[in-house]
């Protein structure tokens, strides 16, 4: 049934998006971040449905006049040499034929977003975008923090199998950057049964990240939480919220959730935290003594004998963004890594600035900042967890620069104001006369 239903959704999505490529980016965002087949057990499990989603988009995009240079801003051009210099740590590490999988799967995500930068350009293609990317993790995280709350928090919440974020830290960490974008859409809403349902979903997308069990993500979200209250123009309002969230679900936790949370504060008797300093003083003599690093994975036997101690046996994943980075493509590789994000924050903190004073632009403005605040989640936890490769970031870059230009442009001159569903069913309208028209601008809270 699940197969059938996932079957149901995407071939008529696919045959769309032949003439309309935009909706392929769309279709590509959906399967490579939710990985719906995966949670069918037939057919439609080990389906080439990502290969198919790239094909149909590249044919219409290959049809279509309507793509522009994908080279939009200084984020995009760091993110480029990252690329380049990803490629160029692979072909110079120690296995270069073992770590080709993970090279080509990383490649895929990032030629898709080139892709996505070409064609998405205009506020319902942006909007479209959060929503379907905001969509596909916060309807996993509902998913999850149900069975938290109806287990009392007893059993672990883990993601789709086969993606980068299966295992529950990684999980954690991608609800966590999630939360503050389903806020940003609760802001563009009118309805309010729509608003309050968005609440739920952020309140279930919390209970998920704890359910997780993962520290790391208990990191990111008290992290984000202060960015929440600092960026908040009612501060008192949303410290009152924060506190009822807590209360709402920390009471339920089981004393095996305690128990590994307190461990935190005591990281010298446990050994999994032990494992990952030593993985990351790996990381870091492996950085020193080659320059382009080990490649698409420096967890490699080789590696850890020679730059560990001693004891080739003992491989540990970073379980850290920036020193996955270091060890696998040095320091070269870091330092653009770092610079593509805070790039995309200072990005994002002119969107925050910049749009605040247009009417029109609301909407960018409150973008900006859950951008900001999204990342801040994702420098936190991410200190503590391997996602350096995983779609949503490199989405949320996307957003910002994609906001920018519009803004530069002076989109709300150049196209009415649509809903995505009209630009789906009817293409893209032509522009009025009489200025932008359609649905108001929700005002802010944050």
């Amino acid at each position: 049934m699940r197969d059938t239903l996932v079957l149901a959704i995407f071939v008529p999505w696919a045959l769309m998006s032949l003439r309309r490529p935009w909706l392929g980016v769309l279709l590509w965002t959906w399967i490579s971040l939710m990985n719906p087949h995966r949670l069918g057990w037939g057919f439609a499990y080990s389906a080439p449905l990502a290969a198919v989603a790239a094909g149909v988009t590249l044919i219409g995009m290959a049809a279509t006049k309507e793509r522009d240079s994908p080279f939009k801003g200084a984020p995009v051009t760091f993110f480029f040499l990252f690329a380049g210099w990803m490629t160029l740590s692979w072909l110079m590490g120690v296995d270069v034929e073992g770590d080709y999988d993970q090279w080509n799967k990383v490649m895929k995500i990032f030629f898709m977003l080139f892709v996505t930068l070409a064609l998405l350009r205009d506020k319902p293609h942006i909007l479209a975008f959060v929503w379907v990317t905001v969509g596909s993790l916060a309807a996993l995280g509902v998913k999850g923090g149900v069975f938290t709350v109806l287990n009392g928090g007893n059993y672990r919440v883990w993601g789709p199998p086969g993606s980068f974020i299966e295992d529950n830290n990684e999980f954690a960490l991608a609800l966590v950057m999630t939360i503050p974008l389903l806020h940003f859409l609760q802001l563009q809403v009118q309805r309010r049964w729509l608003r309050h349902a968005l609440s739920c979903a952020m309140l279930l997308c919390a209970a998920s990240a704890l359910g997780s069990h993962s520290r790391g993500g208990m990191l990111a979200i008290s992290a984000m939480g202060m960015l929440f209250w600092w960026r908040s123009r009612r501060k008192l309002a949303m410290a009152a919220l924060i506190c009822v969230v807590l209360l709402a679900i920390l009471p339920m936790m089981p004393d095996a959730w305690w128990n590994r949370m307190g461990t935190i504060a005591t990281y010298e008797e446990d050994g999994s935290a032990m494992g990952r300093l030593y993985a990351w003083r790996v990381a870091w003599n492996v950085a020193t003594h080659r320059f382009f690093g080990g490649g698409m994975s420096y967890q490699s036997p080789l590696l850890f004998l020679l730059y560990g101690e001693g004891d080739a046996e003992i491989i540990r994943a970073a379980h850290s963004i920036y020193f996955q980075i270091l060890g696998n493509h040095g320091f070269v590789g870091l330092f653009l890594f770092l610079l593509m994000w805070f790039s995309t924050y200072r990005q994002a903190g002119w969107l925050r600035k910049t749009a605040l004073s247009t009417p029109q632009a609301r909407w960018a403005s409150d973008l900006g900042n859950m951008i900001q605040v999204s990342l801040a989640g994702y420098a936190v936890g991410g200190a503590f967890l391997s996602l350096a490769y995983f779609d949503l970031p490199y989405d949320m870059m996307a957003m910002a620069v994609l906001a920018r230009r519009w803004i530069e442009t002076r989109g709300w001159e150049r196209d009415p104001a649509a809903s995505p569903l009209a630009y789906a069913l009817r293409g893209r309208p032509k522009s009025a006369p009489g200025g932008p028209r359609g649905a108001r601008v929700g005002p802010s809270g944050i």
